[in-house]
């Protein structure tokens, strides 16, 4: 049955695809106090019951929140609608080698939202994030505003944790981005990196660290390796995309403006068009509010061009 929605429950939220992620992403949620009602959906209906229950036991540890397993005549109110569903990237694979299945699996879901006229916003958590969030733009014919991927949010955490370790200082104190592709191809933004207003490089030689470019691209080679030992060691990575998809979840329904690396379309930016990736976005209750220009040198906007063209090349494969 359609159902249409005029108004969201700003303290419900959705999550379709109760994987590792799904249900890493829904834990952290339920800590997280931002959301009253969740509702879990999956193809495996046992499965998303199973997460339901188990995580609606340590309610009496928590806030109180009514989480259940539904289906997707319950989404049409929800603030937020998270879509971690698809296959699980594999050890050797890469997230590109993903887009086959996920694409096939996006065209079953989209619609079923869209038919539903929800007015939530859709956050795509499921890789590869940067041509699925094309997928659900191009499939669902959304307002981009109201489409956001999760993008570079986890790798940024993951360069400010390895340069806060490697500097001895605290990560939330180091102000840098990767940007791009959530992906092999993605870039460290050295030209903007800072700590409390310092540029990195004058930092790293007040630490007395003077190899600054071996040291920057150690890191950079690093935060983008993550996930492939991760995944090489543990089969898969699911808490630190949990808490990533936790602070976008915050920045909208606090309304924060803050802003995150979250994956969304170019349109003209650094040269750039028709093409979904990441770059440091102002996110608060109406989805995303606008990009934010960082300064870039030379090869860095030859790096990100490149790596348009990386994602450019795997949508002129893809029939949406």
């Amino acid at each position: 049955m359609e159902k249409n929605c005029q108004e969201v429950d700003l303290r419900k939220v959705a999550v379709i695809g109760c994987g590792f992620v799904g249900s890493a992403s829904a834990f952290a949620l339920m800590q997280s106090g931002l959301f009253s009602e969740m509702v879990l959906i999956d193809a495996d209906m046992d499965r998303a019951e199973g997460e339901a229950m188990d995580i609606s036991h340590g309610m009496p540890f928590s806030r109180p929140m009514k989480i259940y397993a539904g289906d997707y005549d319950d989404i049409v109110d929800a603030a937020i609608i998270i879509i971690t569903a698809g296959a699980n990237q594999k050890p050797d694979e890469t997230r590109l080698d993903l887009v086959h299945k996920n694409v096939g699996i996006f065209k079953m879901i989209i619609p079923k939202i869209k038919e539903r006229n929800c007015k939530g916003i859709l956050l795509i958590v499921s890789n590869p994030v940067d041509i699925l969030t094309y997928a659900a733009l191009k499939i669902g014919d959304f307002p981009e505003s109201k489409v956001i991927g999760s993008g570079t949010v986890l790798d940024t955490s993951r360069l400010k944790y390895q340069i806060g370790e490697y500097l001895g200082v605290d990560s939330r104190s180091v102000h840098a981005f990767i940007i791009g592709e959530h992906g092999d191809s993605e870039i460290a933004a050295w030209s903007s990196a800072n700590v409390s207003g310092v540029p990195m490089r004058n930092f790293y030689e007040m630490k007395g660290k003077h190899k600054y470019e071996k040291a920057t691209a150690n890191i950079a080679d690093t935060v983008r390796n993550s996930a492939y030992e991760i995944i090489e060691k543990k089969k898969a990575t699911y808490y630190g995309i949990a808490m990533s998809v936790r602070r976008i979840c915050e920045a909208i329904v606090r309304d924060e403006k803050s802003i995150l690396p979250v994956s969304s379309p170019m349109h003209g930016e650094y040269g750039i068009s028709d093409v979904v990736l990441s770059m440091p976005a102002i996110v608060g209750k109406n989805g995303l509010e606008e990009h934010m220009p960082i300064e870039l040198n030379g090869d860095e906007i030859k790096a990100l061009r490149e790596s348009a063209e990386t994602l450019k090349e795997v949508l002129r494969n893809i029939e949406f």
